[in-house]
């Protein structure tokens, strides 16, 4: 018999994980170009049209542009290895799946669970801000929605006679997430034609707002660059910008969510490389450009709202280019719950097909060859989360997920480094073990910056999933079963 601590460390062979890349039963209809478009429709999105403008306007101030640095350098150092084990482990799961041939299913586990946070709620918190712009660009032709269906149950909103209110729920990004469930179920390959079109329109709209909104920067808004501590832990400062780094950290899950689409790729072992190091470049260089027009534009003070690129173009006062910012927002974050919903289904494709989750969750349409029940699971409890919880309450324990996640991939890249140094790596993470380190420690860190309320409801989530996983999990696990077969001779 295996012993629980046995149980619980078994791992997945290479071999074995390289063998179900060629016996699912997902098409391999995504190009490398797809994928970069992929990372870029989730990366581009929430951190620039949501989180950019609170993260400044509550703990960096205009230097929130470096804040961007310091996150993009660990995911920098997060990216190549993911790299890496995306084209030497090309399947979908993502960090779960590192982590499964790593440091054991317990870590796997862990891994799929923290990725909930990381997909799930990042999801939620995209379609509140989704919800956000959707009720801005209406009310400018005059079409208000009752601010009690724009909200989070509970949260006071203020209705047309200024009086304070109730919100029951926010609807708007209720249908955001339905709608997108649905083109999902439909099929990945139509996904990422939409997907193709929503990126160029995004990113056309991004370069356009850097363009135009230079000529209307301010200087004065950037005085002092970085602002004075308050004296509170986080706020301004040089503590201030690192505690930005960590909120806005969620918003770079666009390229980790690159290496879920792995048993979809047409050349996996060459393009995971390809989609996640590029989507990564592109969108941090934009990322920057853009807090840098919008901190000019709108003083820091002014940018803690669910919109903030919506007020930026507001005082710049161009009715017709605010019109197009808008739509790019709305259609930008659409794309971002689209690739957040794709990469959770696939992650529990995964791991129902590994039987820590129930077998309904990997079973395929016959029509659309997608995981449809799955799909249809998942979106239903996104739009649960996005309609009844506050955006503010979803960020902290989303960024904490990613970084969790992202610091498992780089211990996961020295653990094979070690283990198996002669395994043929189509890519190869650079300046081993420099880089994966870096990567740890760097995520260490700005984990280290979250308040410690985030961690008190971390553990709560933490024991529902240790429960999921002792009751079903342990019990059901494919790879138990080899194992305990293999003891018993059979």
């Amino acid at each position: 018999m295996l012993g629980p601590i046995s149980r619980i460390l078994v791992k997945k062979s290479v071999v074995q994980i390289q063998h179900e890349a060629h016996a699912h039963a997902l098409n391999r209809t995504l190009s490398r170009w797809n994928l970069v478009s992929l990372g870029i429709g989730c990366i581009i999105g929430a951190g620039i049209f949501v989180m950019t403008g609170t993260a400044a306007a509550q703990y960096a101030g205009p230097a929130i542009i470096l804040s961007f640095v310091v996150a993009g350098l660990a995911c920098a150092f997060a990216g190549l290895c993911y790299a890496e084990l995306a084209s030497v482990l090309p399947v979908s799961g993502s960090a779960y799946t590192y982590a499964y041939a790593t440091l054991g299913e317990v870590f796997a586990w862990i891994m799929g669970w923290l990725l909930l946070l990381e997909y799930g709620l990042a999801a939620s918190t995209v379609a509140v801000g989704w919800s956000g712009y959707i009720v801005s660009f209406l009310k400018d032709f005059d079409v208000v929605i009752n601010p009690i269906y724009t909200a989070a149950r509970g949260h006071m909103v203020e209705a047309a006679d200024g009086t304070m209110v109730e919100a029951i729920v926010n609807l708007p990004a209720v249908l955001g997430v339905l709608a997108v469930t649905a083109l999902l179920v439909v099929g990945v390959k139509e996904s990422a034609n939409v997907n193709n079109v929503i990126v160029i329109v995004k990113v056309a709209v991004i370069l356009a707002f850097i363009g135009i909104g230079a000529f209307y920067v301010n200087t004065d808004n950037w005085q002092p660059f970085i602002p004075e501590p308050t004296g509170k832990e986080g706020e301004f400062g040089v503590t201030g910008i690192l505690r930005a780094a960590s909120v806005i950290f969620f918003a770079y899950v666009g390229f980790e969510a690159v290496s879920t689409a792995a048993a979809e790729a047409k050349d996996p072992q060459k393009d995971m490389p390809f989609g996640i190091i590029g989507s990564l470049v592109i969108c941090t260089v934009i990322y920057m450009a853009t807090a840098f027009v919008l901190t000019g534009v709108v003083h820091y003070s002014d940018l803690n709202v669910p919109d903030p690129i919506a007020v930026a173009v507001d005082q710049i006062g161009l009715g017709w280019f605010a019109f197009i910012i808008k739509v790019g927002a709305i259609m930008g974050l659409s794309s971002v719950m689209l690739v957040l919903l794709y990469g959770q289904t696939r992650i529990f494709y995964t791991m129902s097909k590994d039987g820590l989750l129930p077998t309904a969750l990997s079973k395929v349409h016959p029509k659309f060859h997608t995981p449809y029940i799955n799909t249809m699971i998942v979106g239903a409890l996104v739009a649960v989360a996005a309609g009844t919880m506050p955006i503010d309450e979803l960020g902290d324990l989303v960024s904490l997920g990613t970084l969790c996640a992202f610091a498992i991939v780089c211990i996961s890249v020295l653990y094979l480094q070690y283990k198996e140094p002669h395994l043929p790596r189509p890519f190869s993470t650079p300046w081993k073990p420099y880089i994966p380190i870096l990567g740890i420690l760097l995520c260490g860190y700005l984990i280290a910056q979250m308040p410690v309320e985030t961690f008190h409801k971390l553990k709560w989530f933490f024991l529902i999933g240790g429960v999921i996983y002792v009751c079903y999990g342990m019990h059901f696990s494919q790879l138990h079963k080899v194992a305990k077969a293999k003891l018993e001779g059979k």
